[in-house]
């Protein structure tokens, strides 16, 4: 994009980056000079001691003050602060706003990570009262983290953000990929983007359209997106929220492109939200948008909300909470479709180039070890070694247990003493998976240390429980792929 798409002009921006690193506004600036207490009231909107400790008005402090804490501060310190960048060119830019006798933040401009900083539109939490811009630019909310935490960050070649909003995904794609393309259909979104983009001294292919509109016909080894997956009729009033398409069919359209937009072996990520109706199963129904793509998909959901939860949530994140006849017809829409509740998910495809794709829909509720990305690919790797093994060839290998590995169990006293009622093993690492298992499998998994092959193992298995070896092997295939696929026990590769 040329410099009329930013909100400041290229040297505007070079002067930015020069008064931002000089006042030492980054992350790690701003917690050395709050202190550790200080800078995580700042995290909960307690900015008592923020303002204390700026009493000074520094550079630093007038920046913290200003795009941090909100505060209307003189003009002479806001130019101070901002130089070289000039007040008259920050006005225009819209980086700062006149209020009152004074200057304050016209954008949300955050420092992030190590040494980065996103432009986006000041919350609405910031500004009780003041309408939302129809294009509203989101800065680094729960969502945007979880993506950024669920992506799979190996090397590619190319990458594509979907919907890229103020840039943050990009930011991460381009630390791993050698080009960075991004699309929106906001003009707006892109020009923060491309200011994101220049100010931490990235170059991104930066596109307006629709979703998939501006790539048509070209591919990507890895595309993330965090679309506008609000569940509803179809009404658009905030593009970050809204996709104008009805009900959850943003994530069923995604899933539907995901095939033109990968190229062999790629991956694709999305967040989604879907609909649990009355009636019908949601899992079956979110693996329907994958039949026919060629794709494995992992679906996970991490969130359920109904809808009067979820419609309050939606309505206060643009300060339409106050409105009684929005939320109604929003709730309407829903008892007219039968809509229980709503999920809300990660989806990781892959074109894998199988004839046979895996599709997994499931609940994962629980917290993982962070990143989630990591153990994505994981996943992926895991179906590797599933898709080629038959049950001969997974009897063969080796495996030991995940490291860690616990065994719970629940026991009732009675008149001969403890009697074990349950037996679950549970992961304390990677995907915290709980398994409830009968004594054969235990003994299973007890035995996984990497020394025998598993055919050996059964073997010992079925003279001790005095069962027929075939017939051990055979019941012990489908288990021992679901235990693979699970983490909890591992093959040993030498």
């Amino acid at each position: 994009m040329d410099e009329h798409d930013m909100l400041l002009s290229p040297a505007g921006v070079d002067a930015l980056r020069t008064a931002l690193t000089r006042a030492g506004f980054t992350s790690n600036g701003i917690a050395d000079r709050l202190g550790a207490q200080t800078t995580s009231a700042v995290a909960r909107n307690d900015y008592r001691a923020a303002l204390r400790a700026t009493e000074d008005r520094d550079p630093l402090g007038i920046m913290i003050r200003v795009f941090i804490c909100d505060q209307t501060e003189s003009e002479a310190a806001v130019a101070a602060a901002l130089a070289p960048l000039t007040v008259d060119e920050a006005v225009a830019g819209g980086l700062v706003e006149r209020h009152g006798d004074g200057l304050r933040a016209g954008v949300d401009l955050e420092p992030y990570g190590d040494d980065w900083w996103v432009l986006a539109d000041v919350p609405a939490s910031a500004r009780p009262g003041r309408p939302l811009h129809a294009e509203h630019v989101l800065g680094i909310g729960g969502a945007t983290q979880t993506l950024i935490g669920a992506t799979v960050r190996r090397p590619v070649d190319t990458a594509l953000d979907l919907g890229t909003g103020s840039g943050v995904q990009a930011l991460h794609l381009a630390t791993h990929a050698r080009s960075v393309t991004a699309t929106d259909l906001s003009e707006r979104a892109l020009r923060f983007a491309a200011t994101t983009a220049a100010l931490n001294g990235q170059d991104w292919e930066l596109l307006r359209g629709d979703m998939v509109a501006p790539v048509a016909g070209r591919r990507f080894d890895l595309v993330v997106s965090n679309p506008p997956f609000v569940v509803g009729p179809g009404t658009t009033t905030h593009v970050y929220r809204d996709s104008g398409r009805v009900g959850d069919a943003i994530g069923a359209e995604l899933a539907a492109a995901a095939p033109g937009l990968l190229t062999e072996g790629g991956t694709m990520q999305y967040l989604a939200n879907w609909v649990h109706i009355a009636g019908e199963e949601w899992d079956e129904r979110v693996a329907g948008w994958f039949a026919g793509t060629g794709l494995d998909a992992w679906v996970i959901q991490r969130e359920v909300a109904d809808p009067m939860a979820y419609v309050d949530l939606w309505l206060t994140d643009v300060g339409e909470s106050a409105d009684p006849q929005r939320m109604a017809a929003w709730l309407d829409w829903f008892d007219a479709h039968k809509v229980e509740a709503i999920g809300f998910g990660i989806v990781s495809l892959r074109r894998g180039g199988h004839a046979d794709p895996v599709v997994r829909v499931e609940d994962l509720r629980q917290r993982v070890q962070p990143p989630l990305g990591d153990q994505v690919a994981a996943w992926f790797d895991r179906q590797d070694f599933l898709r080629v093994r038959d049950t001969e060839a997974l009897l063969a290998e080796r495996y030991r247990a995940a490291e860690g590995l616990q065994l719970r169990q629940e026991a009732t006293m009675g008149d001969e003493g403890w009697a074990v009622d349950r037996q679950v093993l549970a992961m304390p690492h990677g995907l915290r998976w709980t398994e409830e298992i009968d004594p054969l499998v235990l003994a299973l998994v007890g035995g996984a240390d990497g020394r025998l092959p598993l055919r050996d193992q059964l073997a010992l298995l079925a003279a001790a429980h005095d069962v027929e070896p075939a017939e051990l092997a055979e019941a012990a295939g489908p288990i021992v792929a679901h235990l693979v696929e699970r983490g909890i026990i591992e093959p040993v590769t030498t």
